[in-house]
């Protein structure tokens, strides 16, 4: 605002001022300049001569006759002084332009005003006209104003969704959103997904009926319509595909010119019995002290308990719903391929060793015990990881093996060259390294080679090197 203000404006002078506006006399003009701005000075020499005010709010302001004799540019802020000087080098061949400039105010806050210097015939005296421009400061504050407000309600919203956000992902109950019309799940916590056997990402955009049996589907239509029409409701017993038997609460809620259902899903059990065996045996396996899992047949965790999510360093259980199991789990993609290999083939899995890795990246050596249980929706794993790191010790071949090893290496020190020692102690590790990735992946050698970084005619190279082509 402060630039020049001409700059964006396109001025239109009278096209014959002499013709229709030379028989003005002097009061006249005074008048027309009086009444087209809210103050006129007139100034010689940089000095004001005299002073109209349009607006009778100015005078409260301190613009009054006291201002005669003064500098004009004495009657301004410092910054807007080289404002005033700019103005007072107008020429009559230059074209007018706008200064914007503040006057100290009585009341404390200066007065904003935009002029223009027009000069006379004498050539040290021009016209100022000047416009009051403290109801556009104001509206300008009140449009601040405004836009802090909106800001600070964007923030209280932005608090508001992240707290729905968090209880909705960690509350332990199925929790569904529904598009009344269309029955799509536009939203799902990580214990429905779990309790469909699907990731969240995955149910979104299903049609809630469709995880359900058909004879069931009259039942959810029906309270869905009660709800609609008399607010909350629960409805009849109906059963999952694949599973078991549950009662839906429905409570409708209105956004955006549209009706959503926040559906919760209740199982049977949890409505007919309170404290049932199945309900014991739930609340044993998620405070057991050894981590568990369940996973979906593409290793998507579907719920862990309380032991598992502190091995992987999370607040909460719920935060590794949806992730896959070799996120934390695995030296590599091989150990999983190993690992589920077996549990394909021989249905389950005693005490594989390999490491988890926790949302730092700290490993930990862990022993796996894993099962495969079938159903109509694919296999589902279940995994009971234990943390070992201290009570595993060393390999019993390694340990039987290393000392004596050492031994002859530190022996062979002022008897044999270093290059030679080196040579025989990377032969060792190389030895050592290969068992191990052979006992890992059962004597798998294409998977022992992916494990060690080699080809495999590299990895059948060294193993008919150290004796192991038997």
């Amino acid at each position: 605002m402060d630039a020049q203000a001409s700059s964006g404006e396109r001025l239109v002078s009278f096209k014959s001022p002499k013709r229709f506006l030379s028989d003005l006399d002097a009061s006249v003009t005074a008048k027309v300049v009086a009444s087209a701005a809210d103050v006129a000075l007139v100034i010689d020499n940089g000095v004001i001569k005299d002073i109209a005010l349009g607006s009778g709010d100015l005078s409260k302001e301190g613009y009054d006759a006291s201002w005669r004799g003064k500098k004009w540019i004495e009657t301004v802020t410092v910054e807007s002084r080289p404002k005033i000087e700019d103005l007072l080098k107008v020429t009559p061949s230059a074209t007018p332009h706008w200064r914007h400039v503040n006057h100290p105010s009585s009341a404390g806050l200066d007065v904003p005003i935009k002029y223009t210097a027009v000069p006379t015939g004498d050539k040290n005296r021009i016209v100022a006209l000047g416009r009051d421009l403290r109801s556009m400061a104001a509206l300008q504050q009140r449009l601040v104003e405004a836009h802090q407000g909106l800001e600070r309600d964007y923030d209280r919203l932005r608090e508001a969704e992240a707290r729905y956000r968090l209880l909705f992902q960690s509350v332990s109950e199925a929790v569904l959103v529904v598009d009344s019309r269309t029955f799509k799940i536009e939203e799902a916590n990580p214990a429905a997904a779990g309790y469909f056997g699907k990731t969240a990402d995955l149910l979104a955009d299903d049609r809630l009926s469709d995880h359900f049996l058909k004879k069931s589907q009259p039942h959810i239509e029906a309270a869905v319509a009660d709800a609609l029409s008399s607010g909350s409701v629960t409805s009849e017993c109906v059963k999952i595909k694949g599973g078991g038997g549950c009662r839906l609460s429905i409570s409708p809620f209105r956004f955006r010119n549209a009706v959503r259902l926040i559906v919760r899903i209740m199982p049977e059990g949890d409505v007919a019995s309170q404290g049932s065996p199945h309900q014991d045996v739930m609340g044993v396996l998620l405070n057991i002290p050894d981590g568990m899992v369940v996973a979906s047949e593409d290793l998507r965790i579907l719920t862990a308990n309380t032991a598992f999510s502190d091995m992987a360093r999370l607040s909460g259980r719920m935060q590794v719903v949806g992730r896959r199991l070799s996120d934390f789990v695995g030296r590599s993609s091989t150990d999983m391929n190993v690992l589920v290999s077996n549990i394909k083939s021989h249905g389950s899995v005693r005490n594989f060793s390999t490491i988890l890795k926790d949302q730092f990246g700290v490993e930990e050596r862990v022993e796996i015990s894993a099962v495969a249980a079938p159903s109509e929706a694919g296999d589902v794993y279940g995994f009971s990881i234990r943390n070992v790191a201290r009570r595993l010790t060393a390999n019993p071949r390694i340990s039987e093996q290393l000392p004596s090893s050492v031994d002859q290496l530190t022996g062979l020190v002022g008897k044999v060259a270093l290059k030679d020692i080196v040579r025989e102690s990377t032969d060792l590790i190389e030895k050592l390294c290969i068992e191990a990735a052979l006992e890992i992946t059962e004597d798998n050698r294409a998977s022992a080679a992916e494990m060690l970084g080699l080809s495999r005619q590299g990895l059948y190279s060294k193993l008919k090197r150290f004796g192991f082509d038997d």
